[in-house]
């Protein structure tokens, strides 16, 4: 049996959530016809068959998830060692066996979880995570009466819903933030009390952001953490975060320093209408070079956004509100607008980094 596996999706993706079958065991597919829909997150992909022939097994079922790599379809035919399909070895590990198997990426507070041989087999036996117990012992160590407590509320909460398709990916992205890089956050905040009323609040931190990679170039890079090596870029790829519930999303609009406004917001809306209807293509939600997130639309006045690798800077912007300031002298009530730039200080300093957010504000402080 020739064995075709999950091929490289890119952007570091591990493992992708099996959608539908377009064929089945037994069935007979030429190459380049669709043979399965997976999904990360929230890019349906359409991957074709490598070949013609008879499927003879498919390796998982829709809701399953494979790593990049594992087992996909098996065709009839006598294995070719020397192509990288090669034949099936070992155990496939999909679906909800990867979800209970895979380890945690970071142990509660860097520190090892401290317990009895005989509460660990309690808690093997009752199928908790000691992860997620909270230790009343002396020195930290999980009491019996530890793993009983979180059974009752676990009964309470019902059974456990495995986070599948982009909010898996998301929960993985997150985990490589925290763990790499040195975040930082400055904050102030824009007198936007000149802008027109009709004023379109994205396009101008979009501006804002672009005017600021201008004066400050060193926060739009990525960084190469393992050979410690960053690139200044000269195209701004802005990924801009979008909530939806199904989570949270980061499109990328391409090149937006050379886009005027009414093509920045026919992307934006193109952009949202896509999430929406599940068909943002894979390509679409990658390569951004700096974030924008403008969480002020919901709540919250300042945050520490998160900074996902390779990326090294993220603009956040919080709720608008009227402020009593100083203007010419007088108290006055002008409408100011929150700022929070999360940056990587592995790789950008404190100077650079107030030198970009100066430069939003005075962008966004400008009337036209």
């Amino acid at each position: 049996m020739k064995i075709f596996r999950l091929p490289d999706l890119g952007e570091g993706l591990q493992e992708a959530e099996i959608v539908e079958w377009h064929r089945k065991a037994g069935e007979t597919v030429t190459i380049d016809q669709p043979l399965v829909s997976v999904e990360t997150a929230k890019a349906v992909i359409e991957i074709p068959s490598p070949q013609s022939g008879t499927i003879k097994r498919l390796f998982g079922a829709a809701g399953d998830i494979i790593r990049i790599g594992a087992p996909l379809a098996g065709f009839e035919g006598e294995p070719d060692v020397s192509e990288d399909s090669g034949a099936v070895v070992g155990v496939v590990e999909t679906g909800a066996r990867v979800l209970k198997e895979a380890p945690a990426a970071i142990a509660r507070g860097g520190a090892s979880i401290r317990a009895t041989p005989a509460v660990r087999a309690l808690a093997s036996r009752l199928e908790v995570d000691l992860a997620i117990v909270t230790p009343s012992g002396p020195d930290g160590v999980i009491t019996a009466g530890d793993v009983q407590r979180v059974v009752r509320i676990l009964t309470e909460a019902g059974p456990a819903e495995p986070l599948r398709g982009f909010r898996r990916v998301m929960s993985q992205n997150m985990a490589l933030a925290q763990a790499e890089v040195a975040a930082a956050t400055v904050v102030d905040d824009a007198d936007i009390e000149a802008w027109p009323a009709a004023a379109d609040t994205t396009i101008r931190l979009i501006r804002a952001l672009v005017a600021a990679c201008q004066a400050e170039p060193a926060l739009n890079a990525w960084f190469e953490s393992r050979s410690l090596a960053r690139r200044v870029l000269r195209t701004i790829d802005l990924g801009v975060a979008v909530d939806l519930p199904e989570g949270l999303f980061v499109p990328v609009l391409r090149d937006v320093a050379n886009r005027d406004a009414a093509d920045l917001r026919r992307g934006l809306d193109r952009m949202r209408a896509d999430l929406a209807a599940h068909r943002m293509p894979p390509d679409e939600l990658r390569g951004n070079t700096i974030t924008l997130s403008n969480f002020g639309a919901i709540a919250g006045r300042y945050a520490a956004p998160i900074v996902l690798p390779p990326t090294v800077a993220i603009l956040g912007a919080g709720r608008i509100r009227k402020e009593v300031v100083a203007c010419n002298g007088a108290p006055a009530i002008h409408r100011m607008l929150p700022l929070s730039l999360t940056f990587d200080h592995r790789v950008v300093t404190g100077g650079e980094a107030g030198r970009f957010l100066a430069a939003a504000i005075a962008d966004l402080a400008r009337a036209d």
